[in-house]
């Protein structure tokens, strides 16, 4: 039965779906025994939403993850009903339905969060802080993001005129490249490291910010920057990402929440090598796996983790203190691994608050 929203079926509306669009949302709304009572549009803004359910019994509401679905669950919360944020990439009936429509899915959604919400996988967002401080290291990402397109750009076309910039650290490359441009090519290159120049100011200026956050909120940080390669960024989205190290009983689940580990696909006698899933925040799977070949590379501490994952990637130390190449596949899997093992490393800091040892590993075996 497709009715339009009206007063009358607000009131008997018990589940609702909620098809989040960026202008207009779709939402269905059916009783206690799954017969479809209301449907209609509403703007997707505080208003429309404060029109359309603020005035209506406290019934549960399904929207799916995305870019509004932040902000919307908040307000939803606000009016008094319970919001199910759904996963849809684990939900067969939306991610895999061949004839999808804003309908269709406002539909399914209403009749999982009647039927069993887990079925939908639910997610909880971030507290509005959270996300407020998350937001300032992901701009900071974007400009350290653009600064190495213009750097690689700048790079780029000296070396194929016959140039060659020297290296140097992303800071200095303004410094560093503007004397060694070619006269022939400043007309085209100069204004670009005029942007690079800007764009570590920026960056700058986005550090000190972090600093003063880590210092005033997260306190915290101090515990997780004790492993060498962890510095205020990694720590600060790691700490945002995790909000309450509570929510995981075994730190060893952290890798699993950050699609850090292996998928699986186990049917009778086939349990096929999968890739990692990939699942949860790529932001902080990104800094973590940064951080690792930070621990991997030259400049890199000794300590339990870095032996381990040089035995891993098949690389040892030379007699002069070098490292031998290892296979370029092996290399790769060694860096996910040390990013795991560096995740559940740090949950454990942080749940217990002790002093990180580097060698509490390789001490126990010796004892």
């Amino acid at each position: 039965m497709k009715k339009n929203s009206t007063v009358s079926s607000l009131t008997r509306a018990s589940f609702v779906g909620l098809d989040l669009a960026d202008e207009q949302s779709t939402f269905i709304g059916i009783d206690g025994r799954g017969r479809q009572v209301e449907e209609g549009k509403v703007a997707t803004t505080r208003t429309g939403l404060k029109k359309e359910f603020g005035g209506r019994q406290r019934c549960r509401i399904a929207i799916e993850v995305g870019t509004h679905s932040p902000w919307v669950s908040f307000a939803l919360i606000e009016m008094g009903h319970e919001v199910i944020v759904a996963n849809p990439r684990q939900v067969a009936l939306i991610y895999g339905n061949k004839r999808k429509s804003d309908r269709v899915d406002a539909t399914t959604l209403a009749r999982l969060a009647r039927s069993d919400p887990e079925l939908l996988h639910p997610i909880k967002h971030r507290g509005k802080q959270a996300q407020v401080d998350l937001a300032l290291l992901r701009a900071r990402d974007a400009l350290v993001g653009s600064r190495t397109q213009l750097i690689n750009h700048v790079r780029g076309v000296v070396k194929s005129h016959g140039g060659r910039l020297p290296k140097c650290s992303a800071e200095a490359s303004h410094n560093k490249a503007a004397p060694n441009i070619p006269a022939e090519l400043k007309p085209a290159l100069d204004s670009l490291i005029e942007q690079i120049a800007l764009l570590t100011g920026s960056i700058r200026n986005y550090d000190q910010e972090v600093e003063r956050l880590i210092a005033e909120r997260y306190p915290e940080a101090a515990v997780l920057r004790q492993v060498n390669g962890v510095g205020p960024i990694t720590a600060l989205v790691y700490i945002l990402t995790i909000e309450d190290p509570q929510r995981f009983a075994v730190s060893r689940d952290v890798g699993a929440y950050l699609g850090l580990v292996p998928g699986r696909n186990h049917t009778g006698e086939s349990d096929p090598e999968l890739h990692i899933t990939k699942t949860g925040d790529l932001f902080a799977r990104k800094v973590l796996v940064q951080a690792a070949h930070y621990i991997l590379g030259p400049f890199g501490t000794d300590c339990d983790l870095r032996q381990w994952g040089l035995r891993l990637a098949g690389i040892s130390v030379t007699a002069a203190g070098g490292l031998t190449k290892g296979s370029k596949q092996r290399k790769k899997r060694a860096v996910v691994a040390v990013a795991r093992k560096l995740a559940v490393l740090l949950h454990a800091l942080w749940t217990t608050g002790e002093v990180y040892d580097p060698f509490r590993q390789a001490k126990k075996e010796a004892a």
